[in-house]
């Protein structure tokens, strides 16, 4: 018979095997959906280690796995993007796109279901933190000149976000390198926000001086 002190901590034991478990599928799916957008449950089951009927003690659809994927994702990129001041437009947002490249792994999974798929939705809604500090930034921008004109800044925050999540999902059938892929976030970025490439150049390495 177990010891009043046995029964205590196990209990607490279980609690955490589940949590890992759970994680442990969390991450298995962000590989297998960045490998395959289409990867079903076995695959994602396959990946982590368990059966199918492991992953519906967590996650009773696929759908719902994946929008537990892109709230860790959208919690993420808020994260990373806390703390950015920039008082210049163009600066803010290339760190803001340096940013969310850092988090490339989990956001690729977010990028691919923002650019097509039922919960395209669903990723404008998580990403709706992060998106406040980038309409605030393009306001600035284009109060003071820095930025286009001809576009309102509601509409052209989120056609800047779409240009990082454009190479954000274009990073999942032709792997880029760190450096590479952030510098193609901030250049894209920046580049529909009306900077020629010269300037979003200039724009990029001015944010690295300063940093």
């Amino acid at each position: 018979m177990p010891t009043s002190s046995h029964a205590h901590h196990l209990p607490r034991a279980r609690r955490r095997d589940a949590a890992e478990n759970r994680a442990a599928i969390l991450v298995a799916a962000a590989t297998a959906l960045n490998r395959d957008p289409g990867a079903t449950l076995e695959t994602i089951a396959a990946e982590a280690g368990f059966s199918r009927r492991a992953i519906y003690g967590h996650f009773a659809t696929r759908d719902e796995l994946i929008r537990e994927l892109i709230a860790r994702g959208a919690d993420r990129v808020a994260h990373a993007v806390t703390g950015i001041t920039a008082t210049n437009s163009r600066i803010a947002i290339a760190q803001i796109g340096k940013r969310l490249w850092r988090e490339v792994e989990e956001v690729r999974v977010m990028a691919q279901f923002a650019v097509r798929g039922p919960l395209a939705d669903e990723v404008g809604r998580a990403l709706e933190p992060t998106r406040t500090l980038l309409r605030a930034a393009v306001e600035q921008g284009i109060s003071s000149g820095e930025l286009r004109q001809d576009i309102n800044a509601v509409l052209l925050t989120r056609l800047i976000e779409g240009a990082a999540l454009a190479v954000l999902d274009e990073a999942t059938r032709h792997p880029l390198d760190g450096d590479e892929g952030a510098r193609l976030v901030m250049t894209a970025g920046l580049a529909m926000a009306g900077l020629s490439w010269t300037e979003c150049e200039h724009t990029i390495s001015e944010m690295e001086r300063s940093e």
